[in-house]
């Protein structure tokens, strides 16, 4: 199947999907940013600081006034970490504000104990508390959403002690998966395939904005305030300006972190999405994601050249 040809199919998928009300209807969303400094694979002649001033610019232009950007800390202690901070800064005299998302990245479910991924929290914060004097830093994003299971209970306890609130997710349309794919099609020169990929991605948004607003007023009976996961990488700064267009013309309000949160939805902080772990809870059925036939696997494109031209490694 063609690109086009996917992206007209994911297109109908999507319409079909959402019932008429739902889709007529706004919505408020708040706008975060995952894996500050540095996100993934960076292309060649591309810099962190030049992809957060991409994506700052881009934030400007749609009327996001708040970006809640959460930081990595142990990426600053790298070889990078001069530019790195930079980053943050920049971040910062922008007027958007940071929070933590642990020193490394360190799933709850994977940390060797509970203790050792607190341990990672409290490391995560003096970087983001120096930036962020006078102002509400504690929200933590959960890496990889992970609610880590058994443990979620003890760590939530512990969150709430050290004054944390837990930053949710209700949407995100998996902008990191195409991170390194696109580093090496630049580095490859393969301006089809990131044509491809393109479409492809833009297609999955359609829908996915779609779904959320069907499966929100199936499990709400009304479209609940969104909070929007992206990434701080190259891929998600040359596509962001297409994502928001779309959330624009979905009848999207930006709002901050703290106002989408006000929203009983997000009574009951958790790991993964919460339109999808509330239907669990309450037992409705809500179907995976339609699939598109000839679908193009990020992991897979663009590596025929990796020997022969590097590409720099980054940071994720």
């Amino acid at each position: 199947m063609t690109p086009t040809r996917a992206t007209a199919v994911s297109a109908l998928l999507a319409a079909l999907l959402c019932a008429a009300a739902a889709c007529a209807q706004g919505f408020e969303v708040a706008v975060t940013v995952d894996d500050l400094p540095a996100h993934g694979q960076l292309p060649p002649g591309v810099t962190r600081l030049g992809i957060a001033e991409s994506t700052l610019h881009t934030f400007q232009q749609h009327g996001v006034t708040e970006a809640f950007g959460f930081v990595n800390a142990g990426k600053l202690a790298g070889a990078d970490a001069a530019d790195d901070a930079k980053v943050l800064d920049a971040w910062r005299a922008a007027g958007h504000p940071l929070g933590n998302h642990t020193a490394t990245h360190l799933g709850l479910s994977k940390a060797p104990s509970l203790a050792a991924w607190q341990a990672d929290v409290e490391a995560g914060e003096a970087a983001v508390a120096q930036r962020m004097q006078g102002a509400d830093w504690r929200y933590l994003r959960l890496p990889f959403l992970d609610g880590g299971g058994e443990r979620w209970p003890a760590a939530l306890a512990y969150l709430r002690a050290r004054g944390y609130r837990v930053a949710d997710v209700s949407i995100s349309f998996d902008d990191w998966a195409y991170t390194d794919a696109y580093a090496r099609c630049v580095a490859s020169g393969d301006e089809a395939t990131i044509s491809a990929m393109k479409n492809q991605y833009l297609a999955a948004v359609d829908a996915g904005i779609a779904r959320m607003q069907a499966h929100s007023q199936r499990v709400y009976g009304r479209v609940i305030a969104q909070v929007l996961l992206t990434h701080l990488g190259g891929w998600s700064a040359v596509t962001l300006p297409d994502v928001l267009q779309r959330l624009d013309r979905a009848g999207a309000r930006y709002v901050s972190l703290e106002k989408a949160q006000s929203d009983p939805a997000y009574a009951e902080p958790a790991g993964g999405t919460v339109i999808e772990r509330t239907a669990r809870r309450r037992g409705i059925r809500l179907g995976e994601a339609a699939s598109v036939a000839s679908r193009i696997d990020p992991d897979t494109v663009c590596r025929e050249r990796e020997h022969q031209q590097p590409v720099p490694s980054g940071k994720k």
